[in-house]
């Protein structure tokens, strides 16, 4: 471990940092006084949204401007699972969007979709959805992605992949792909377990990294980690907490710049198995920039706090949390400079509607 960092970073500025990594989930349709609390406590990086805060469009907004009136400081990135088909937090009277492996085969529609549903994010007071789904249908015995996936094909899911990038960024959304370096070939749920692969380096280069590198070419502002064991590449840790995954094939070899987040650190894979403190050292010298903690508060406290100490007794840590709070940063600019939102009715709006439809049918053919 490296020398004690007092003196380096004062301590309002490691706790600011700290926050900034953040990305946190509550219970309820609105913001009750305890999760303002813990908003005011932490002074996230993000916050994330489900369907459990989820009754209507106009409410969704109306929570997005309230969450961003709780942070005090930066404002937060407001998230969303929007992904279409199984998962998507915000259904009808919202659009209800077909699963991406839907609108894969129908092969001409995905920047349609992706423009479509950007707007209706933007309109609820979304700045970033954690889609698209880079993944590789590789596995048909896979529980937790199939259809979530374009394709079984990593060319056609890379070209896909690059269209709904682009443009849902256009509309000013920020888009994420998950998960890296892939999800597909499990035959567990990371929700549920920790997924272990034996892929060789070679596969997963030829199959699972093509959509990756498509999406940092089309310029995505944000990657997701898969909590999955890569045995060839570290066999004993998943890649959100790995050394040997993150950096040397998202930073380096795919040249990437942009936030990294870590799924969800309350899924079985990851929780029970490590600690706050473990999860602070690891996933920040793994090179994760915002850390997903989207249900309990109280683990949210405890990992916020792990944080702040481990800037104190890691100079690594403290540097890379600097360099995590200035992607987010760069990301906010990236936001400022979107094109301005579009009203409400673009919600659920006839054209969304007839193009859902018709991609829904015309992918089924």
């Amino acid at each position: 471990m490296s020398p004690p960092t007092t003196g380096t970073t004062s301590a309002a500025t490691r706790r600011r940092h700290a926050g900034q990594r953040l990305v946190v989930g509550f219970d309820g349709t609105a913001l009750s006084a305890d999760v303002r609390a813990v908003l005011r406590e932490i002074r996230p990086g993000g916050v994330i949204l489900f369907a459990r805060n989820v009754d209507a469009p106009e409410q969704v907004a109306e929570l997005n401007r309230a969450i961003l009136d709780a942070v005090p400081g930066p404002p937060p990135l407001r998230m969303v699972d929007q992904e279409g088909g199984r998962v998507q937090r915000v259904r009808a009277p919202a659009t209800v969007w077909p699963p991406m492996r839907t609108v894969g085969r129908h092969g001409q529609a995905t920047a349609e979709v992706a423009a479509a549903m950007a707007q209706e994010l933007r309109a609820m007071g979304f700045d970033l959805d954690l889609a698209p789904v880079a993944d590789v249908d590789s596995n048909p015995d896979n529980p937790v992605i199939g259809d979530r996936a374009f394709s079984s094909d990593p060319l056609e899911t890379a070209r896909h992949v690059a269209a709904f990038t682009q443009a849902m960024q256009q509309q000013g959304v920020l888009a994420c792909a998950k998960h890296f370096p892939g999800h597909g070939d499990t035959h567990l749920d990371s929700h549920l377990d920790l997924p272990v692969l034996d892929t060789d380096p070679i596969t997963l280069t030829a199959r699972d990294l093509p959509p990756f590198s498509a999406a940092v070419s089309a310029g995505i502002a944000a990657v997701m980690t898969a909590h999955v064991v890569f045995t060839a590449l570290d066999p004993e840790r998943p890649a959100t907490l790995s050394e040997h995954v993150v950096r040397p094939l998202l930073r380096r070899t795919l040249g990437f710049d942009g936030l990294v987040l870590s799924d969800d650190l309350e899924m079985k894979a990851i929780d029970g198995r490590w600690g706050p403190e473990e999860i602070a050292h690891l996933s920040t010298r793994a090179g994760v920039d915002l850390l997903l903690m989207c249900h309990d508060a109280d683990k949210q406290i405890a990992l916020f706090e792990a944080l702040v100490k481990a800037q104190e007794s890691d100079r690594g840590v403290a540097r890379e949390s600097t360099r995590s709070v200035q992607r987010l940063e760069r990301a906010r600019r990236n936001l400022a400079s979107a094109p301005r939102p579009p009203g409400p009715e673009v919600i659920g709006s006839d054209r969304h509607q007839a193009l859902a439809e018709r991609v829904a049918h015309e992918g089924r053919a």
